[in-house]
């Protein structure tokens, strides 16, 4: 499959929304956390990296992603990040780190059961795993989406463009983790995002999840055309404006932080 082809503009047009979650889980981070290393993995334009960086000015920070549009806009950022282009479902750092952050990015990587056993085992002694992820495979946008792809002109061009997949179950990414960790925090929370202007639940799609299908159909613009009108068509009878002009789309997301153990075995874990 290409790899989708990630417009910075398209993405950010939402920030505010997307960031709601981002920052959620950073304010979750320990108190006590006094990173050397840190790497932002799938780290986008590169935000997150850089309010790290801000955070603790001592620390090596790393950027990692796979989209050069993405990291271009990184680096216009002034913070100290070292931006990195790469595969974060290989990547593996050259020595354990201290912070590991992945937003919204794991769900594109396969095989979440090793990769979450593998960015564990690359912690250092005390070091976090702080993961959010959006729930949304199962979700109304989510299938119409998959619907509307596979039924129409456009779908043989879309047949094995694979988008995000399902997430394991909470209980799953735990068991990938505890046995290495003194602590494991999982949670979810469904947000109810409040999105102003038209096709807004398509234009969110744009962003993200779309990406794959519009990659593949980037030269039949035919086909990409109507299938985008078709879209936005189903998407805007099951998620109508409202009467004062907004749209609502309910996006669950779920959170992981873990901290490895000083002596690499279990301690105290907890869940919520």
């Amino acid at each position: 499959m290409t790899s989708p082809a990630w417009d910075p503009q398209q993405y950010n047009r939402f920030e505010r929304q997307r960031d709601r979650a981002a920052i959620d889980l950073l304010s979750q981070l320990p108190g006590d956390l006094d990173p050397h290393g840190v790497w932002d993995i799938g780290c986008g334009t590169g935000q997150h990296a850089a309010l790290l960086k801000r955070r603790w000015p001592d620390a090596r920070v790393h950027g990692l992603d796979s989209s050069a549009a993405m990291l271009e806009q990184a680096r216009s950022l002034p913070d100290d990040v070292d931006w990195v282009q790469g595969d974060l479902g290989a990547w593996r750092p050259a020595a354990p780190v201290d912070l590991i952050l992945a937003n919204a990015s794991l769900q594109w990587a396969p095989d979440h059961a090793a990769l979450f056993r593998r960015l564990t085992e690359s912690l250092a002694p005390g070091g976090v795993l702080a993961v959010q992820m959006p729930m949304a495979w199962e979700t109304r946008h989510h299938t119409l989406m998959r619907q509307t792809a596979a039924d129409g002109a456009w779908s043989a061009r879309l047949k094995g463009v694979d988008t995000i997949q399902p997430l394991l179950a909470a209980e799953d990414y735990y068991d990938a983790v505890a046995d290495l960790c003194e602590e494991v925090d999982i949670w979810s929370t469904t947000y109810l995002h409040v999105l102003d202007g038209e096709d807004a639940v398509l234009e969110w799609m744009k962003g993200t999840a779309l990406r794959p299908y519009l990659t593949a159909l980037y030269e039949d613009p035919a086909n990409h055309d109507a299938f985008l009108a078709r879209l936005a068509q189903v998407l805007g009878e099951a998620f109508p404006r409202r009467p004062e002009g907004r749209t609502l789309l309910p996006f669950p997301r779920l959170f992981l932080l873990a901290r490895r153990s000083d002596g690499g075995g279990a301690g105290s874990r907890s869940a919520r």
